[in-house]
Formats: structure tokens, C-alpha cells, sequence
């Protein structure tokens, strides 16, 4: 790591000693790294990011447009923590610190989570399900109605208009026609909010009793069905979200309407649940509708999201 950015560390830990640099995983494709710095004050995790020559994605997707995306996720993520980022009781996120451009390297530097015991997990309880739930409610309530500028215009990772080369590849023609106007029912609520983007389990820490997101490259406008969709895709085999898909689902939008009315009481919250139980499946298909493109075979294209992909086919 270079010495300015060490003494940028210090200077924002009161901290005299950098004591170790510990490699917690490589970013997606080569990108960078994700380091935790330990301090003798201390830690604090960097985020750095470097844009190789040479492309490499782990499925072949290799294009200039999937260059490009990755670039402005970064930078969408940088102005997410500058600007956006609150301070939600219930629904945490990493504390920004700074951001600096060294050597043709970005360094996003953030509180370490770790430090308040949070910690990633591979399975989850019903206890930890739901905080994750909760979480995404929270967010959802707290960000509704607010304009993504210098963020994503539309949020996700699997949004179709970054990813016309995925859609390309898709066999499914019926879907692929659908594609735009799953996209247009979505983008069309009347009740926007911001959404993660990339609510998937490993973007999830917990502690004891409570649980932060993390990894916000992808965050930008939507309605927040979408993370809910893609979270539970995440944690559930076919039979699990066909047993608990529901129950999660009346969690969900128990929390979110709680919180509306709370913080926002001139929102119809009644029409507002209405619309997006709606296009929950909506949602769920258009995610399903990237899966076929970009990785066929995949183990979350089953029976299930067959039987969802029809449904929503059929309303189209």
C-alpha cells in the first residue's frame, strides 16, 4: 500500500503504527482488493482499486462494456458512501472514512466492521433471515421516493439495460421478448425507492443482534422488491423458497408499511404494498431473465423459477 495512503490511516485513527495489512479476498475479475489494515489505534478496511489491462472475468464475460459497468460501479459506490449514506437504527452500513486516488489506484476507506463484532456467515437461522429482512424494509422506507442522483438511474447488478450481451445470449425467446417490458413494469411504479442492488447473503455481516450490509456498487433507484427477490434466491434451494417464500414475503412489507407510516404518513402505504406484492414476481423474473443469459444451467434456474417466469409470461 503506498506510504500516503498509511499516513492517511493514521492521521484518521490518531494512530502512530501501521501494524499489519491482512488480504480478506481479491475483488470480482481481478479489480482490486479488499484489505483490513490493522493500526496500533485500531482498524480500518480499504477497499483498493486498480483497472487491469486484461480482462478477466470468471464466466467469459469479458466485453468493454463489462469494463465500463465495473468502472462506474466503483464510482457509483464512492458517491454512495459521500452522500447517502445515513445512519439507519436497524439496518447498518459501514461508516465512510475517506476516498483517495494514488497511483492510478482508488482507496475506499471505511470503519471495520469486524471492530463491532460483525461477521460474515454461510448459513443463516430464522432469527438472522429475518434481520436481513429487516434490514432491507428499513433501507427501503428510509430511501423512498429519493432520487438516485450520482447513483445507479436504475439499481442492481442484472439491470437489462447494462446487460444487452447477457440478453443476447438467452435462448428463452419468450422471455427474451418480454425482457423490456418486465423492465418497463418495473421502472413504472409509482413508488420508487433505492435498493442495495446486490442484497445476496455474502453482502451480509452479522453480530449478535444485528445485522450491516456491505458492497454497494450496484446501488441506484427501483422498487424494493428486487433486493427482497434476489436475497431470498440467495439463501433458499428450490424447496426451502417454495416452503418460505411467502412467509418471508408478509415479513417483508410487516416491516417495511411499519416504517412508511412512521416516516413517511402522507405515502398510501396500502397502495403501495399492493403494487409491489405485485411485482414481486416481476422482480423475481427479472433476475431469472439475466440467470438464463449469463450463466444457463445455473442451479437457481429450477422447476420453481420456471413455474414464475410462466406466471409472469402470462400477465404480460
Amino acid at each position: 500500500m503506498d506510504e500516503k495512503i498509511k499516513l492517511s490511516l493514521l492521521s484518521h485513527t490518531d494512530s502512530n503504527l501501521v501494524l499489519n495489512e491482512e488480504l480478506i479476498q481479491d475483488l470480482w475479475s481481478q479489480y482490486g482488493k479488499l484489505i483490513r489494515v490493522k493500526l496500533d489505534n485500531g482498524s480500518l478496511i480499504v477497499k483498493q482499486i486498480n483497472f487491469p489491462n486484461q480482462k478477466d472475468h470468471p464466466k467469459g464475460w469479458n466485453s468493454d462494456l463489462s469494463h465500463e459497468r465495473k468502472v462506474k460501479s466503483y464510482q457509483v459506490e464512492m458517491n454512495w458512501y459521500k452522500e447517502y449514506n445515513h445512519i439507519i437504527q436497524g439496518a447498518h452500513s459501514p461508516k465512510y472514512i475517506s476516498s483517495q486516488t494514488c497511483n492510478n489506484t482508488i482507496y475506499l476507506i471505511l470503519e471495520d466492521l469486524k471492530e463491532k463484532g460483525f461477521e460474515p456467515k454461510v448459513t443463516l437461522n430464522w432469527k438472522q433471515i429475518k434481520l436481513c429482512i429487516k434490514w432491507m424494509a428499513l433501507f427501503h422506507a428510509k430511501y423512498l421516493g429519493i432520487s438516485p442522483k450520482g447513483l445507479w438511474t436504475v439499481g442492481t447488478y442484472w439491470h437489462l439495460d447494462t446487460r444487452p450481451d447477457e440478453l443476447l445470449a438467452l435462448k428463452n425467446s419468450d422471455l427474451k421478448k418480454a425482457a423490456p417490458l418486465i423492465n418497463q413494469k418495473l421502472n413504472a411504479s409509482q413508488f420508487q425507492t433505492i435498493v442495495h442492488g446486490d442484497a445476496k447473503l455474502a453482502n451480509f455481516l452479522f453480530n449478535a443482534s444485528e445485522v450491516s450490509a456491505v458492497d454497494f456498487q450496484y446501488v441506484g433507484g427501483g422498487v424494493g422488491v428486487k433486493d427482497l427477490a434476489y436475497f431470498l434466491s440467495s439463501i433458499y434451494n428450490e424447496s426451502e423458497l417454495q416452503n418460505s417464500e411467502q412467509l418471508c414475503v408478509d415479513y417483508y412489507f410487516n416491516k417495511l408499511i411499519g416504517s412508511i407510516k412512521v416516516h413517511h404518513p402522507q405515502v398510501n402505504s396500502s397502495l403501495l404494498e399492493k403494487e409491489w406484492r405485485d411485482l414481486y414476481k416481476y422482480a423475481c423474473c427479472d433476475f431469472y431473465r439475466f440467470l438464463e443469459g449469463w450463466s444457463p444451467g445455473h442451479h437457481k434456474l429450477n422447476s420453481y423459477s420456471q413455474k414464475v417466469i410462466k406466471k409472469v409470461l402470462q400477465c404480460i
